[in-house]
């Protein structure tokens, strides 16, 4: 437990921030060294390379070597640098990003990209895709990049709040290249963890033809007890994975990229544990592990056409997931009340079980437990996009694609009972068995043109146009009469919309190191159709929702680059939000539209070097996002009211880091690195009116990194969650479980060693 307290962390946070930002702006007592260079960033957010600081957008880029710095392993680890973006965390593999509040459930209001592939979840029993992204580990990575706002006219699978795109290093047609890296580390309250990774680059044909390959294992602690059934360290974790990648240059002007990705995760049992015993227990009746199998196929094709260039890039993902969960509580609720009249078909009222009847309902219940639902989800995605970018100085530029998707989705969603040891009986014993089908097609047409009015102002308008249709089929194979189920023949449902969306953009440079814009964009998910037990008709269906946000930015530079300050401002209008929902016995999920929200906020970020081997970096954002319409409509009466805060949205967070270099003796240098984030409190439902409303409180996170490093080579020593905060980052209540907590990892400490051939 952190020997400070919340509001002394939280004043401890701001102070510092403000005080580094001050400090950051002003000279440096000593004259300014001569020999500073800084390393431009380059970023393809625009379909097209622009250095970082003259790109007109809201947009952050991560370098592979400050993922590195920070030891950075998945999007968990990375978003407490970026203004505005956050995360929903349920696990891995079952997580959801978001951006500038937009948060809600559904498919994904975030695209995130690996390379050219777009990819997503599976809808699961809650239509919800976006809330289960697969997360690749980070190794040999060029850069990751955060576009804030919709990015619908640059991006064909569409962008409704913003775009995370992960990029990777590509092979080298010039030389070998190798890189090892290994990490031991021990967690509070777990065990040890074990993490390795490997690069290697092979120029088939000198400047012509290379392959790169890279292959990583992790062997990760777990720190949850399972008190009930005895399980020490019940969440630990297996993962291995890879890429193989191929870089054919067949002229001066025409690349082919090939590349696969593969990666397995087993989760022995899920991150959540209970309130109401210790920190870190749970007291789930049944095992609870998680399986997850990713595979991306990729190739690209980029061809240098003089006045244009032409990008095209088909993509087959493809993921196999099964989650598991403990349903005992939510089965045992069956034991009393109306439930034995009901099942015997019998008004509860008026003809109420006898005694007897009573008796040999309650063993019936208590004969299908412990139970737990097991849920197979897979997903076959094809993605084609083909793009045609302008070359030169303009005055104008422009840039057309079109987009093609098709995916296919399937579920089975199974409650079946246990054994006293937690584990599925063998041959499943069924309490309720469905499977749901989805599959999706979609097709975009976008594009971009600009203007330079003159040298220093650029205008800029963006369209999409989009057209998608999305089929849902569902089967009940054994139904459960106290929750309505009974078996059913195979049905479908329908549903698909088409539209278009639009962007206006002005960017104005004002000097070299002065650039400001102002930009109104649309952003737009799609909808779909429910395969739930008991709803109405005109509820199985829901359509899209969609978003104007408007921003006003500026991207400013001091002394050579030795000072950067971004910011921008925005007010998002959000309407025919898609609302979860669960019908009136709490057991099924379902998805609808209902309300409005509007968001207002702003974002900064710096970077400062005011001194040699210092450098200082953070950023925060404010963001107030409150519904400006109550959540109802003809069927759902959400809790949701007109100025209700957005769930799981902090309306402050925010980051420091600060890292020194040094020159330790002729043969290496020495280095350390301080990592602060600050997340401030949220809550898991509209308002306290909800019988499932919980808090999630603030919390402040440090970690330190400090080693030696050669030319070709380095060892640290790290700890992370320094004062070892019991952070909750998403907790949760429903009918099946009341205060379900994530939280992030307990204090770790370690040792990483790496090397480049």
């Amino acid at each position: 437990m952190s020997i400070f307290t919340r509001q002394t962390k939280r004043s401890m946070f701001r102070t510092l921030l403000l005080t580094t930002a001050a400090l950051s702006m002003v000279p440096a007592v000593q004259a300014a060294d001569d020999s500073f260079e800084l390393e431009e960033i380059i970023v393809t957010a625009l379909k097209r390379s622009t250095g970082l600081q003259d790109t007109p957008i809201s947009i952050a880029a991560i370098s592979g070597d400050k993922l590195a710095k920070m030891g950075a392993d998945d999007m968990a680890d990375y978003i407490i640098t970026v203004p505005s973006l956050s995360l929903v965390d349920g696990g891995p593999g079952q997580r959801r990003l978001v951006i500038r509040g937009v948060q809600g459930t559904g498919e994904a209001q975030v695209g995130l990209y690996y390379d050219e592939t777009p990819v997503t979840g599976a809808p699961g029993a809650g239509n919800s895709p976006g809330s289960s992204l697969p997360d690749l580990k980070l190794f040999d990575v060029e850069r990751v990049e955060v576009l804030r706002g919709p990015q619908g006219t640059l991006y064909g699978a569409g962008s409704m709040s913003g775009t995370v795109r992960v990029i990777m290093n590509k092979p080298n047609t010039e030389e070998y290249e190798g890189a090892f890296d290994g990490t031991i580390s021990g967690t509070r309250y777990g065990g040890t963890s074990y993490q390795l990774n490997a690069m290697v680059n092979v120029p088939l044909v000198e400047d012509k033809v290379a392959a790169r390959a890279v292959i990583y294992w992790r062997d990760t602690a777990g720190y949850i007890d399972n008190t009930r059934l005895g399980i020490a360290d019940h969440n630990s974790e297996d993962s291995w994975g890879g890429r193989f990648s191929l870089r054919f240059k067949a002229t001066d002007n025409l690349t082919i990229d090939a590349s696969a990705i593969i990666q397995r995760t087993n989760v022995n049992g899920d991150f959540k544990w209970t309130a109401g015993v210790n920190d870190f227990e749970t007291t789930e009746y049944t095992r609870t592990p998680y399986f997850d199998d990713t595979d991306i196929l990729n190739l690209t094709l980029n061809w240098d056409l003089d006045f244009a260039t032409l990008t095209t890039s088909s993509s087959y993902y493809e993921r196999r997931a099964e989650v598991n969960f403990d349903t005992t509580g939510f089965i045992a609720t069956f034991e009393n009340g109306p439930f034995c009249a009901i099942l015997a078909g019998q008004n509860p009222g008026t003809d109420p079980c006898t005694a007897e009847q009573q008796t040999a309902h309650a063993g019936y219940i208590d004969s299908l437990l412990p139970a737990t639902v097991n849920q197979p989800q897979n997903i076959d995605n094809w993605t084609h996009e083909i793009r045609l970018s302008s070359q030169g100085d303009g005055p104008f530029h422009w840039g057309l694609g079109v987009f093609s998707e098709s995916r296919d989705a399937d579920l089975k969603s199974q409650v079946i009972s246990a054994s006293e040891n937690g584990e599925e009986r063998i041959p499943f014993e069924f309490i309720f068995h469905r499977q749901a089908f989805e599959k999706l097609t979609q097709k975009a047409v976008f594009g971009e043109v600009s203007y330079d009015v003159t040298e220093k102002l650029t205008l800029t308008t963006g369209a999409r146009y989009f057209d998608y249709d999305k089929t849902v089929t569902g089967v009940t194979i054994v139904g459960f009469a106290l929750v309505n189920a009974s078996p059913s023949d195979i049905a479908s449902v329908d549903s698909g919309e088409t539209g278009w969306q639009f962007k206006f953009h002005a960017g104005y440079q004002a000097t070299d190191d002065m650039l400001f814009y102002a930009q109104a964009a649309e952003g737009f998910r799609v909808g779909g159709a429910n395969q739930v037990i008991g709803l109405p008709d005109g509820l199985t269906p829901y359509t899209s929702d969609s978003l104007w946000n408007y921003e006003v930015g500026a991207k400013t530079q001091w002394d050579d680059g030795r000072y950067t300050l971004n910011a921008a401002a925005y007010y998002i209008d959000w309407s025919n939000i898609q609302v979860s929902g669960r019908t009136p016995d709490g057991a099924f999920g379902f998805t609808s539209n209902a309300g409005a929200a509007t968001i207002k906020g702003f974002e900064v970020e710096f970077v400062a070097y005011p001194t040699d081997g210092l450098e200082l970096s953070g950023g925060f954002n404010v963001n107030d996002a409150k519904l400006s319409e109550d959540q109802v409509n003809e069927f759902v009466v959400s809790e949701g009211q007109k100025g209700d805060r957005i769930p799981r949205v902090a309306n402050f967070s925010g980051s420091l880091a600060a890292q020194y270099s040094w020159e330790a003796s002729s043969e290496f240098n020495g280095m350390v690195r301080g990592d602060l984030s600050y997340v401030g409190g949220s809550f898991s439902e509209f308002s306290t009116r909800n019988e499932f409303y919980e808090d999630q409180g603030d919390y402040t996170i440090l970690n330190i990194r400090g080693g030696i490093e050669g030319e070709s080579w380095g060892a640290y020593l790290y700890m992370n969650n320094v004062f070892d905060t019991v952070a909750l980052v998403t907790v949760n209540s429903s009918a099946f479980n009341e205060q379900d907590r994530y939280s992030i990892r307990p204090r770790v400490i370690g040792f990483n060693y790496k090397k480049n051939f």
